[in-house]
């Protein structure tokens, strides 16, 4: 991983037109390709992105931005969208490169994996019709925890947290945007899925278009088949 801190200028264009005026970020190219700026604030969550597969390149700076104090210009193209972010380097703070290595993913505890067990198992739970393709799909930033099928046949993903709250919903929220630029998956629902949803990321899911399920543990367990296991 490659971590540049830096007076940096970005905009993003494609799908979407957005500009990040001049200031001190983190800029984070990974392994896999994606590039993301974040700042000091704002938790996890970068202020812009390019997930992969995308290539960056350095590109030549013009008189109009040597003028501006731009000494350096990255351009981030996705491979298979007109989606481009061009960042502008004012200043370089820092430049480091880390090989992190393999990481073996988030293990969850032992009740937010088991729902994700349950859920699997009584996928009907989300709605008649509802099929299971599989658990843990892995996309370029990380897994959702189950890609179903509709009664439709459309894509559905699920994130499923122990308690709901803002955190999951911006999760989910990411995984989704990703997920609908494949033309095999899109459109894809997004379902938040929780033993509790906080009111204020039932309100963000469902201004996402998100649907909130919430599961009864209790009674998910009570539904298992005991002559399926062995103790």
């Amino acid at each position: 991983m490659r971590v540049v801190i830096a007076r940096c200028a970005a905009r993003y264009s494609g799908r979407l037109a957005a500009h990040l005026p001049l200031a001190t970020r983190a800029i984070m190219v990974k392994a896999d390709g994606s590039v993301l700026l974040h700042s000091d604030g704002g938790s996890y969550k970068p202020l812009n992105w390019m997930s992969p597969p995308c290539t960056l390149r350095t590109a030549v700076v013009d008189e109009t931005a040597a003028e501006r104090g731009v000494v350096e210009l990255w351009v981030v193209q996705h491979d298979k969208t007109d989606d481009r972010l061009e960042i502008e380097l004012h200043e370089v703070l820092s430049d480091t490169e880390h090989e992190l290595g393999s990481d073996p993913g988030l293990i969850k505890d032992g009740v937010e994996a088991h729902l994700q067990e349950l859920l699997a198992e009584q996928i009907a739970l989300l709605g008649d019709g509802h099929t299971l393709i599989r658990r843990e799909y892995m996309t370029a930033i990380g897994p959702v925890d189950i890609l179903a099928r509709d009664s439709s046949g459309a894509s559905v993903a699920v994130e499923i947290k122990r308690r709901g709250e803002i955190d999951g919903v911006e999760q989910l929220t990411r995984y989704l945007e990703l997920m609908n630029r494949d033309p095999l998956l899109a459109p894809v629902q997004g379902v938040f899925a929780a033993q509790e949803i906080k009111p204020q990321a039932r309100v963000l899911a469902e201004d996402r278009g998100i649907r909130c399920v919430v599961l009864d543990y209790e009674a998910m367990r009570g539904a298992e088949d005991p002559t399926t296991r062995l103790f």
